[in-house]
């Protein structure tokens, strides 16, 4: 572990979703052996809330993780690791700073909108301005780039990170740059655990709101039975609720992958700290993550048959209320172990 600085040659980390590879990269570059699903659970990545009020190209928000950003955030702070993020109004300014940075040796991480990344093929681009990579540095009029969602880095020219990086829309980057700074002598790893821990069932059983948490994944399961009605038929309810499978596995990791990383974090958590309770409840968050498939299955069902049967969308209800009660007794067991999480 290294007090300041950072090794010379960056290695690029292939993650199973963009912010969390992202984080677990530039700590582990900084000096800090860390894994993926340790930075997702100390950084609370897991969520769930369905907000009919808040559209996106006129159909309701539905979100399987924190909001963007918060990982790394959560993840240097419960770490005691100091950090710099930087927006600019001005895209030369943004890019000059980069370049900056990068001119120093210090990989940097940036919030990125994913359709202009040249490097993806057109048909896995799309609109959306929360992805995250890893800057490693310039070459000429290109940067070389590491993605952790692809296996090996890549090169993406200075225009088309430029467009990436300051694109327009919701969550729109506005050239967001962020890096760690040097690791703490003996940062104390169980104690952000614990953090995390607290935090995402306090957010996932504690939230007053019935959009959030194990409240809103009930209440999803509700609306979607109504929707062929109060939607004036099955045609736009099929289109909202494949919606729904599409946030959970197709944008970033999702609502089952999500549940296996954080699966993940919970039997690494149960080796550092001892406690053999919590590899125990890593399998009943396994379990819901298989749950969240068996949705999504139901859910592909009836859109390919263009189903109308109001069986069938009980079914997908019924489905998520597995969901929930499986979440609800994992995030209850957590927050009981000895009255710890609520101490601290």
């Amino acid at each position: 572990m290294m007090d300041d600085g950072a090794p010379e040659k960056f290695v690029h980390l292939h993650a199973a979703h963009c912010e969390s590879g992202v984080t677990a990269a530039l700590v582990r570059h900084a000096g800090l052996s860390i894994s993926e699903p340790m930075v997702f659970g100390i950084g609370s990545g897991i969520f769930f809330g369905h907000v009919p009020w808040l559209k996106v190209a006129g159909i309701p928000l539905t979100t399987f993780r924190a909001l963007p950003g918060s990982i790394f955030v959560k993840t240097c702070r419960r770490l005691g690791i100091p950090y710099r993020r930087m927006r600019w109004l001005s895209a030369d300014r943004g890019m000059a700073h980069l370049d900056r940075l990068l001119a120093e040796c210090r990989p940097v991480g940036l919030q990125v909108n994913i359709f202009w990344l040249d490097y993806f093929p057109p048909q896995f681009r799309s609109q959306f301005n929360a992805h995250n990579l890893i800057a490693v540095e310039r070459v000429g009029a290109e940067y070389a780039i590491s993605d952790p969602l692809l296996e090996a880095p890549v090169r993406c020219t200075s225009e088309r990170l430029r467009r990436a990086r300051f694109a327009k829309g919701p969550l729109a980057p506005r050239g967001l740059l962020y890096y760690p700074g040097g690791i703490p002598a003996h940062p104390d790893i169980e104690r952000a655990v614990w953090a995390g821990i607290r935090e995402t069932c306090h957010r996932m059983l504690r939230i007053p709101v019935r959009v959030f948490g194990v409240s809103g994944i009930r209440f999803l399961s509700r609306r979607l039975v109504e929707w062929p009605g109060r939607l004036g038929g099955a045609d736009l309810a099929r289109i909202w609720l494949g919606n729904v499978v599409r946030m959970q596995e197709e944008v970033g990791t999702g609502g089952a992958g999500f549940r296996y990383l954080y699966a993940a974090f919970l039997q690494e958590a149960g080796h550092l700290t001892g406690r053999d309770d919590l590899g125990r409840l890593s399998e009943t968050m396994t379990a819901a993550g298989d749950q969240w498939r068996e949705f999504a299955v139901e859910v592909a069902r009836i859109c390919r048959n263009g189903s109308d049967s109001a069986s069938d969308f009980a079914r997908a209800a019924d489905a998520l209320i597995e969901c929930a009660r499986l979440e609800e007794a994992l995030f209850n067991a957590l927050g009981k172990m000895e009255g710890r999480l609520w101490l601290r």
